[in-house]
C-alpha cells in the first residue's frame, strides 16, 4: 500500500532539517510524501535539489507585540493559511500529517485534525515552544528530540533526525587540504547556524585573532552567514590559518573533520553534535523563545561534553580564555575528557531517529 505523509517544515535549519530526514526517508520507502513550507522559504532550494514534492502557504509568525495593526495582519494571514492548508490536505488526502515546530506546523496540524487525519508533531528542543504546545492538544502523537521538564499526552523520546550525510566517512587530511588547511593542526569550527549569528560572529573575531597568533599549530574555520561574510572577511583581514565561509553544504564533513566545534545550541546542532561526539562550546541564542538554546545546552553541559557560556559584554574575553585552556591544554587531555563524556548521554541515536519515527508514523 502506498501510503501518504505530509510535512509542515522550515523557517530555520533546526526546524527543517529534522522534517527534510524524515521526508528523505519515508521517499526512498517508496512512500508519497509532500512538504508544506511558508511561501519563499529558503528551505524550498533544497527540496528542488532533492526533488522533494512541496507546496507553499502564505503565514507569518505570531507578533510577540500587541500592536492592533500586527495582530490583525497575522489574523488574516493565518485565516488565509489555514484555507490554503484544508484545500492541500482535500488534494493529497494524506494518511499521517507531521509537524516540525514553528509556526508552520499550526495550520497543518490543526486542520488535519478537524479533517480527521491521524497528525504527529516532532519538538526537537527541551523547552516546547508555543505553536508546538498548541498543536499537543491536536496530536494523535507527541516526538521529543530531548527530555522535556512538563510531561505532556502521548509523547515519546525518540531522539532529533539528522541527515544521512553525517554517516558517511570523512577523509581528515583530504578535507582540510581541500581546504587549504594543514591537517596536522588543531581544527576549532564556528558556526552560527542557518541564520548566522551576529553577536557570536563579533565576539569570535578578536579571540580567535588572538589565539592564531599565540600557537602556531591551531587553525579555525570560521562560516559567518552569507549576510556577514564580507564584514567578517574584511576584520579579519590577512589573519592566517583562518577561513571563513559564508555558508557551508558540507557541514557534516566540517563536523568530523574539527576538533571542537564553537555554536549556538538550537537542537538540531546538538544531534549533530552528539552523533559526532564532537566537543563543543555553546553560546545559546539569548532572543530564542522561552530561552530553549540554554536548557538544550544544559543537557551536553550537565555530562561535560560540552561547555556553556552565556551571551554577555565579556562574552569575547570568556571565549578567548575558554579556547585558550581547552585548546592548549597538555595532551589534549580536557578534548579527549569531554569526547569521552558523550558515552554519558543517555539519548537516542540521532541516525536511527528517523527510522524510528517513520515506523511510528506508520502504526498509525
Amino acid at each position: 500500500m502506498n501510503r501518504r505523509f505530509i510535512i509542515a517544515s522550515g523557517g530555520t535549519g533546526g526546524h527543517f532539517y529534522p522534517g527534510f530526514a524524515l521526508g528523505r526517508l519515508l521517499n526512498k520507502q517508496n512512500c508519497s510524501v509532500l512538504f508544506v513550507v511558508r511561501k519563499d522559504d529558503p528551505a524550498i532550494r533544497v527540496l528542488q535539489e532533492n526533488k522533494l514534492k512541496y507546496q507553499e502557504i502564505d503565514l507569518c509568525s505570531f507578533p510577540r507585540s500587541l500592536n492592533p495593526f500586527k495582530q490583525l495582519a497575522f489574523a488574516c494571514k493565518l485565516w488565509g493559511a489555514l484555507r490554503q492548508t484544508r484545500q492541500i490536505l482535500r488534494q493529497f488526502k494524506p494518511d499521517v500529517a507531521v509537524g516540525t515546530g514553528g509556526y508552520i506546523s499550526f495550520p497543518l496540524i490543526f486542520s488535519a485534525h478537524c479533517m480527521g487525519i491521524k497528525t504527529v508533531v516532532h519538538d526537537s528542543n527541551t523547552k516546547i515552544g508555543l505553536s508546538n504546545r498548541i498543536c499537543s492538544h491536536f496530536t494523535n502523537l507527541f516526538l521529543l528530540g530531548l527530555p522535556v521538564t512538563r510531561p505532556l499526552p502521548h509523547a515519546q523520546l525518540v531522539g532529533t533526525p539528522i541527515r544521512r550525510e553525517f554517516a558517511e566517512p570523512v577523509d581528515r587530511a583530504q578535507t582540510l587540504t581541500q581546504l587549504g588547511l594543514n591537517p596536522d593542526f588543531k581544527t576549532v569550527l564556528l558556526f552560527g547556524g542557518s541564520q548566522g549569528a551576529r553577536s557570536l560572529n563579533q565576539a569570535l573575531i578578536a579571540a580567535v585573532k588572538q589565539l592564531v597568533a599565540e600557537n602556531e599549530r591551531l587553525q579555525f574555520i570560521h562560516i559567518s552567514g552569507e549576510r556577514w561574510y564580507q564584514s567578517i572577511s574584511n576584520r579579519y583581514g590577512k589573519t592566517r590559518r583562518v577561513l571563513v565561509l559564508p555558508y557551508s553544504n558540507e557541514i557534516y564533513d566540517l563536523m568530523h573533520t574539527c576538533d571542537l566545534a564553537v555554536c549556538r545550541s538550537g537542537a538540531g546542532t546538538l544531534a549533530e553534535l552528539v552523533y559526532c561526539k564532537k566537543p563543543a562550546i555553546l553560546v545559546p541564542l539569548p532572543t530564542a523563545a522561552a530561552n530553549h538554546q540554554f536548557y538544550n545546552a544544559k543537557i551536553l553541559q550537565s555530562v561535560g561534553c560540552a561547555a556553556l557560556v552565556e551571551q554577555s559584554p565579556q562574552l569575547e574575553n570568556e571565549l578567548y580564555i575558554l579556547l585558550d585552556r581547552i585548546l592548549n591544554a597538555a595532551n589534549n587531555c580536557i578534548l579527549q575528557t569531554m569526547q569521552a563524556n558523550f558515552a554519558k548521554l543517555d539519548l537516542p541515536d540521532p541516525m536511527q531517529s528517523a527510522e524510528n519515527i517513520a515506523r511510528l508514523l506508520k502504526k498509525l
